[in-house]
Parts: structure tokens; sequence; C-alpha cells
């Protein structure tokens, strides 16, 4: 055989040799992590003992002085201390004013009620006084002439309310059937000043004569300048203008043409009737 056909044979038996050697470094390489992982030792397991600190171990203000930061309540969270506590507000903290509100008409009376019902229910007496409607008493006739006290309202589709205004009393003013608003600017609650709320229970409670009795307004139907008729007395069927009216006493000035002259003429209302 010639040298040129051994040169293949060799080449192969080189290259067995070097994949051999690879082998083997590889397997030594493996087995020294292997080894190197078995011999090293484990870690123990800690008992509840050596989680406790002994005195010497914790960290304290040598100093002794006091930290600004500390927290005096030991049972307080950390959030605590930067809540402050919610003040309960009493009626007797706040101003309590006359306030007018706006309700519907010929309904007043029913509404006091029902207002007065929301308060009792939701226990806030303390924040409200007096709730009623603006009324004065006067005198009415019959058509027999026969008079009668009734109740007259001052101001139709309005009451006023003494009370001191909250979140919760103006909702809860708000919240009533028949209720529109506050009167004042933009629905703002605006107070009565003394002099208004004096003026209004003034009206109420009608004023004295000399020997004590109340002097009552008698309603009467008519107005200066309406034209009416007598129904009775000396001058029955003539017809005159109203020039005066005095409700304290029930009576009207009536001018009525006599001899071509106007002349004034004092009556009770009931005695005229309005000409159609």
């Amino acid at each position: 055989m010639s040298d040129e056909e051994s040169l293949p044979e060799d080449a192969e038996a080189a290259t067995a040799v070097d994949g051999a050697e690879e082998s083997v470094t590889e397997d030594q390489v493996a087995g020294d992590v292997v080894g190197a992982a078995s011999d090293a030792a484990p870690e123990p397991e800690l008992s509840p003992e050596d989680l406790e600190f002994s005195a010497d171990e914790i960290i304290t203000d040598e100093d002794g002085e006091d930290d600004e930061w500390a927290d005096d309540d030991e049972d307080a969270s950390p959030i605590e201390e930067f809540v402050e506590p919610v003040k309960e507000v009493k009626a007797s903290d706040l101003e309590m004013n006359w306030y007018i509100l706006k309700v519907q008409v010929n309904r007043e009376k029913g509404i006091c009620e029902s207002l007065r019902r929301a308060v009792r229910m939701a226990n806030m007496q303390e924040f409200f006084g007096d709730i009623l409607v603006p009324t004065e008493d006067v005198r009415e006739f019959t058509k027999a002439g026969k008079p009668k006290i009734t109740k007259r309202k001052l101001y139709p589709g309005y009451i006023v309310v003494n009370m001191a205004i909250t979140d919760e009393s103006w909702f809860l003013v708000r919240d009533t059937s028949g209720i529109g608003d506050f009167a004042g600017a933009a629905g703002r609650p605006s107070p009565l000043s003394q002099e208004e709320i004096d003026r209004i229970i003034a009206a109420a409670r009608p004023p004295k004569g000399e020997e004590g009795e109340e002097q009552i307004k008698t309603t009467i139907p008519f107005k200066v300048g309406d034209r009416v008729r007598v129904k009775e007395g000396y001058f029955q069927n003539y017809e005159g203008d109203v020039a005066s009216v005095d409700e304290r006493n029930g009576r009207i000035e009536v001018m009525i043409n006599i001899f071509g002259r106007p002349n004034p003429v004092d009556m009770d209302h009931w005695h005229v009737e309005m000409v159609k």
C-alpha cells in the first residue's frame, strides 16, 4: 500500500481521538459541578428562639432624647394621627334666623304641617323654631249681615320659618313636598331682618283698643274708585264711587251725587253692592 492511500485512515483515527478527548473533558466538568454542590453544607433551619433579638442587639436612642415623630398613642394607627375628629354640629352653636319659603298657593297651611312632621321624623327639632303662615284675623259679613271672624293670608304662596341653616336642615326643607325654594338671590337663603319679621308679626297680631280689646279688621270687597249702588237706607238705589275704605270699622265712604253735587256719605260696606 502506498503512503497516499494510508492518509485517510490516519485522519479518521485522529478525528476519533479528538472526539474522545472532548467527551472526557465535558464529563469531568459536569462531575466537578455535581461534586461541588454535594460538598456544600445545607442551610440550618431557624428556630423561634433564633428569631428573637436580645436587648444588646436592639438599636435604641442612646442620648435618651424624645423623638418628635414618636407616637404617644401606642394603639393608634399612623393614619389616625392626621385625621381630625368629626365635630358634632349643635343648634346652640348656630344662629337661628327667620327665612321666607316659596310654596304652592292655597296649600300654605298643609305644607307647614308637612314640614313640622318632617322635622319631628328627622329628630331635628333643635334646628327649627316656629313654622307659620303669616295671617291676620278679619271680620267678614254674610249676605244676611251677620259677622264672622276668619283668617286672611298676608302673603299668599309664602310661609316663614325660624331655623338654623345646615346642610341637613337645608335639604330637609327642600325635600318637603310643596316647597319651592328659599326666598333670596339665586335660591340662597336670605334671612329676614328683625324689622321685617317684627312687621309681619305685628300684622298678624291686631292692635288693642282703649278697653284692651283686639281691633280686628273687616274684610271689605270694595276698593277706592269702585262704582257701587246703595241697597238699603236713606240713599237706597243711589249710585256713587267709593272714596275711602275703613277696614278697622268695616265702613266705606261713597261719593253720591245729591242735587247735582257730589257728597260724601259714610255707611257700612254691606249696605252697598257692586254696579255690574
